[in-house]
């Protein structure tokens, strides 16, 4: 049994990495993935037509590009989390159904966001918890930093204050289900975890720990 494989074994076979555009959730997750010889649920943000319109325009495109990602993430989901694997007995997901409900709560308003809501609640009834939830949390000049870095054209229009919404409503989110989720908040800040083992190891260190439910934090410094 390899040291990473412990933390699998204190924390239940379903673990989700989750955290702000630019965070490395998804980087984070395939190393993880990998390391577990995991099934891996990637989020597939670019086959959503309407991401590039909605950063451009936001207040026209919001229903249409929240719609399309819930529809996509509870296929991918059925598909991935609820079909069982004779050969991979973990799974290490980049995104909870959950920040569905979430990012559309910042998008849509009133009468869009109330049909949003009845639609979220029934596709969300047959799937079950993550035994553990870590959120990667850095600061918004880290995350704009990541976000240039990459390259993508429809993020670069992408702003600081959308940045500190999407982490606002975050932190609402754990403080409402801290109860019945183990949430993990990882500051990562100056974290180098893809390219430097000792960075990811020191992730893998805090992985390894047995975390009830409830919000709980960890920081380098």
């Amino acid at each position: 049994m390899t040291e990473s494989t412990l933390l699998e074994v204190a924390n239940g076979n379903y673990i989700v990495i989750e955290g702000n555009i630019g965070a490395g959730k998804t980087s984070l997750s395939k190393l993880l993935s990998d390391d577990l010889n995991a099934r891996l649920i990637l989020e597939e943000f670019s086959d959503n037509p309407f991401l590039p319109l909605f950063y451009k325009n936001p207040d026209r495109y919001a229903f249409p590009v929240e719609l399309f990602f819930m529809t996509e993430r509870h296929k991918q989901l059925q598909d991935l989390l609820l079909k069982g694997n004779l050969f991979q007995e973990y799974v290490v997901s980049d995104y909870i159904f959950s920040k569905t409900l979430l990012f559309a709560g910042q998008n849509l308003v009133d009468e869009e966001l109330r049909l949003f809501q009845r639609l979220f609640h029934t596709l969300n009834a047959s799937f079950p918890k993550p035994h553990l939830l870590v959120y990667l949390h850095r600061s918004v000049d880290d995350l704009l930093s990541n976000i240039s870095k990459r390259g993508r054209d429809y993020e670069q229009d992408i702003s600081a204050a959308y940045l500190l919404k999407i982490q606002q409503a975050y932190f609402d989110f754990f403080r409402m289900t801290e109860h019945d989720l183990s949430i993990l908040i990882l500051n990562v800040e100056g974290l180098d975890f893809i390219n430097n083992p000792e960075h990811y190891q020191i992730v893998i260190d805090q992985l390894q720990k047995k975390y009830p439910k409830g919000l709980h934090h960890w920081s380098l410094k």
